[in-house]
């Protein structure tokens, strides 16, 4: 039995893991570079080491240095979290190797299904819906446009080791085909080191349906319903919401059959996701298998009433899963919305910083999965995503009003941050219907980007705006040079009263 328990992540994820320990009274170890020394996770964690250097390559995924430390601390297991060596095979073999129980699956089914055109194959063998388009990596550039030919345009090239959008190109003209495969193939090979990029049609209105899934190690498997993450951003999710709006119950089952089944087909054990891409009349399509924990698992564990990450634990200790399909049931309607540091009025740009306040939102049917504090100060070197505001009402419309409500408390000063662009998310028609797509965002910008108060005339305001920041630099320089500094200014002292 598990009985210490090394989180081999940061953040969020890493509080929300060590959270479930604790009331399994499991004793928790975390690690840190030296750019998250007061990190939260390490203020929480039984006990905290230092793995190395801020880049992530010297700590967060440096395997030999994170075994080594899961020896010598004598833990039972290490937790990946999501992200860094979350859905690497090496690692959960390192793992294997030295007796410590990797929380995820085996290191076969997360190589089979974290390279897509095998994961692609693997599901066509198992029944189960893909795009179509090609199964073997592009080789020879002069075949492309035959096969682009056979497939239809509007096409994806997309890598095969990829994810976050990397390695992704759209075409929708021949003339594009051969530049889209060369840049594909080239950002691929900067992101992943594996250049290897394949076809696939492109889906017209497309929706982002995942299907959350629990496997023991004895062939028991479940999933426990959709999340809709549709409303996304450069191919990354911004908002989920479950149960999908767009959703049938006869769909439902059988997508949830087909996830089931894309499970199976590669012996899993442990939680996963299985995605898949739909168009309006709701024909779907495998789209990909994410082997860990995902950043949106809390709008399910609320809808359906299950601690994934316990149960992830239940499943490592060599037990059955807790439930049977029949047991699990969707209850009222859960949304997540993504915060993150960094400045939607510029190009979303990261905004680390010092936080100088925050104000966390309360209430009935909130919860709130952060790390930052008054303070800390957000380092450059990560994901800019701070916390994950989730919130669960009985309808769809009381979760939304109550989202709203939550944003509209939730307070952070000192750095730029995407809660007021959410807000606009929540209030946008579009949403609040529920007939987006993933092309939300992109097509609603005016709506979501332009600041809500500048009635049209936006570069009027920006200009006037930026000559008012310039005019307060220009005397604070002045009261520097003069020896006075801003906050004893004369201005300033002649309003104080006198005693």
């Amino acid at each position: 039995m598990i009985q210490k328990l090394l989180v081999a992540n940061r953040g969020e994820i890493a509080v929300r893991i060590m959270r479930s320990c604790r009331e399994m009274d499991i004793k928790t170890v975390s690690i840190y570079s030296d750019a998250d020394r007061s990190a939260q996770h390490v203020r929480y964690a039984d006990e905290a080491y230092r793995i190395g250097s801020p880049p992530s390559s010297e700590s967060y995924l440096a395997i030999n240095k994170i075994i080594q430390l899961a020896k010598k601390t004598k833990v039972d297991a290490i937790h990946p979290g999501y992200g860094f060596l979350s859905e690497n095979p090496e690692f959960a073999e390192r793992c294997k190797e030295a007796g410590i129980e990797f929380i995820g699956p085996d290191s076969k089914a997360i190589s089979v299904m974290g390279d897509k055109i095998s994961a692609r194959k693997t599901m066509q063998q198992a029944g189960v819906p893909v795009v179509p388009g090609t199964t073997e990596p592009i080789i020879d550039e002069s075949l492309v446009l035959n096969k682009i030919r056979d497939i239809g345009l509007p096409v994806m090239i997309k890598a095969s080791a990829g994810g976050g959008g990397k390695g992704m190109r759209k075409v929708t003209e021949e003339k594009e085909i051969l530049a889209a495969v060369r840049a594909a193939k080239s950002e691929a090979k900067d992101a992943f080191g594996d250049d290897s990029v394949y076809i696939e049609k492109y889906i017209e209105s497309p929706h982002h349906i995942e299907f959350q899934i629990m496997a023991d190690k004895y062939g028991n498997t479940v999933h426990l319903f959709e999340r809709e993450c549709s409303v996304q951003r450069r191919h990354q999710k911004v908002v989920e919401e479950t149960p999908s709006p767009v959703m049938t119950p006869q769909v439902r089952e059988i997508m949830g059959q087909h996830a089931v089944n894309a499970a199976k087909a590669v012996n899993y054990h442990g939680a996963g996701t299985v995605e898949f891409i739909t168009d309006d009349d709701l024909n779907f399509y495998f789209l990909e298998m994410n082997t860990r924990l995902q950043v949106e698992h809390p709008i399910t564990e609320r809808v359906v009433g299950v601690d994934l990450v316990k149960e992830q634990i239940n499943v490592a200790n060599g037990n059955r899963l807790s439930f049977v399909q029949e047991e699990l049931s969707q209850k009222g309607h859960a949304i997540e919305c993504r915060i993150y540091a960094e400045d939607p009025d510029n190009k979303f740009m990261p905004s680390p910083g010092k936080i100088k306040h925050i104000s966390e939102p309360l209430g009935l049917g909130v919860r709130h999965d952060g790390y930052v504090y008054k303070g800390y100060v957000i380092p450059i070197y990560y994901d800019p995503m701070i916390s994950k505001l989730i919130v669960w009402g009985e309808s769809r419309t009381e979760a939304i009003n109550r989202m709203r409500r939550a944003l509209y408390e939730y307070k952070i000063t000192g750095v730029k941050t995407s809660i007021q662009f959410l807000e606009k998310v929540m209030k946008h028609p579009e949403f609040e219907k529920g007939i987006y797509n993933t092309h939300f965002i992109e097509n609603n910008e005016k709506d979501l980007l332009e600041p809500e108060d500048c009635e049209g005339n936006c570069e009027e305001m920006a200009i006037i705006a930026a000559f008012k920041d310039y005019l307060t630099k220009q005397k604070r320089m002045a009261l520097r040079q003069n020896g006075a500094s801003d906050k004893n200014s004369k201005w300033k002292m002649a309003g104080r009263t006198k005693h």
